[in-house]
């Protein structure tokens, strides 16, 4: 029965910290901006021609005035930088990438020529994706929240269509929402508590330079969160917003786009460690299946039964509908959470065998970690 009482205890911490954040998080919303400062929306873009039509029709239409955006055409062959232009913006700018040096990965390559080329005027510099929308209301929204703070980033409201889609991207959420507090990212100095969002990235001009820019993440394929935890142990000012549909994005069109985008992060996102992201595995697959399994096996695996197993499971599944509804997902996929664990276990698989291999590729491109 100890392992029944561990298991309900983590869940009861992750309940009240879902619960807190779904009170406390900040949610992006349209306010009166008393300073117009110049801002730089830099957006790198490799073969995203089914998408960057849209993504710049959204942004030209801003109703914050004094923006100037800049898209770096990193070497495609989609037509991305002709579709592009064919917006005609005079606020549009298109610069095309140099090649990748060694010891750079690609986006944080094109990130940091981006910067070079950013407005001198420019007192804020957005970093966001090639696929990531902008209602007309989000880039005054995010001055307007720029004020009080030197890093800001915004969790994008997720569009999911495919069951792939719908079972795994919102595990995003699940694990900012339910694992951290917050309050904490806000206030507290301590760099552990550092999360951002590499959709959404914005920067005072002044605190980007300090912590060294993407130059000093360059090899890092989780170089947003590396970010984050340089400007907190520099002793900057971070805050995270939900997108709340000002701010939206659709990472992944299908399964396998989804399989392989998480299998590129994963390991990274555990301290470049096989044996974390092992571990990482069997505590979600202790939280969230196996109290199902004792349900389904019966008494045999401990007493008080069916009640303690029916209680674990309405925790585990409180948790992640819970933060789904905070995110603006669909609360009824949150039931098949089980399902998810066991998609996010075949990602993992693949991850690892990519590590191991040397094989992790990501748009046509060879990719290693620091």
């Amino acid at each position: 029965m100890i392992i029944w009482h561990l298991v309900a205890g983590i869940l009861i911490i992750l309940c009240l910290t879902t619960v807190l954040n779904a009170i406390t998080f900040p949610r992006l919303k349209p306010r009166t901006q008393t300073e117009t400062p110049k801002v730089s929306i830099l957006i790198p873009a490799r073969n995203e021609a089914h998408v960057i039509e849209k993504t710049i029709s959204h942004l030209i239409r801003q109703r914050y005035q004094n923006y100037e955006i800049i898209l770096l055409d990193d070497q495609s062959t989609d037509g991305t930088a002709s579709i592009a232009q064919q917006t005609g913006n005079e606020k549009l700018k298109i610069i095309s990438g140099n090649p990748l040096p060694s010891g750079w990965l690609g986006k944080n390559w094109a990130c940091h020529q981006l910067s070079q080329a950013a407005s001198v005027e420019s007192q804020l510099l957005i970093f966001t994706d090639a696929d990531v929308m902008w209602h007309p209301e989000a880039l005054g929204a995010i001055v307007a929240h720029s004020v009080d703070y030197d890093m800001l980033t915004v969790w994008s409201t997720q569009h999911t269509l495919t069951w792939g889609e719908r079972l795994v991207v919102p595990l995003m959420a699940l694990t900012i929402i339910g694992y951290l507090p917050e309050v904490m990212v806000r206030f507290s100095s301590f760099s552990a508590f550092a999360a951002a969002n590499g959709q959404c990235l914005i920067f005072k001009r002044a605190t980007y330079d300090k912590i060294g820019g993407h130059t000093a993440v360059k090899s890092n394929i989780t170089e947003d969160i590396a970010m984050a935890k340089r400007s907190k142990q520099q002793g900057f000012k971070l805050m995270m917003l939900d997108g709340n549909h000002l701010i939206s994005c659709r990472m992944y069109q299908n399964w396998s786009e989804v399989r392989d985008g998480f299998s590129k992060n994963i390991i990274a996102g555990h301290g470049n460690s096989i044996f974390l992201l092992s571990i990482s595995t069997i505590f979600h697959w202790a939280l969230f299946i196996f109290p199902w399994l004792w349900l389904l096996i019966g008494s045999s695996l401990g007493t008080p039964y069916p009640a303690y197993p029916i209680a674990l499971i309405a925790l585990g599944l409180g948790i992640r509908i819970l933060s789904a509804k905070v995110t603006h997902q669909r609360l009824g996929d949150g039931i098949l959470m089980p399902l998810s664990v066991i998609l996010m276990t075949r990602i993992t698989i693949q991850a690892i065998q990519w590590k191991l291999s040397g094989n992790l590729q990501w748009k046509g491109r060879v990719l290693t970690d620091e």
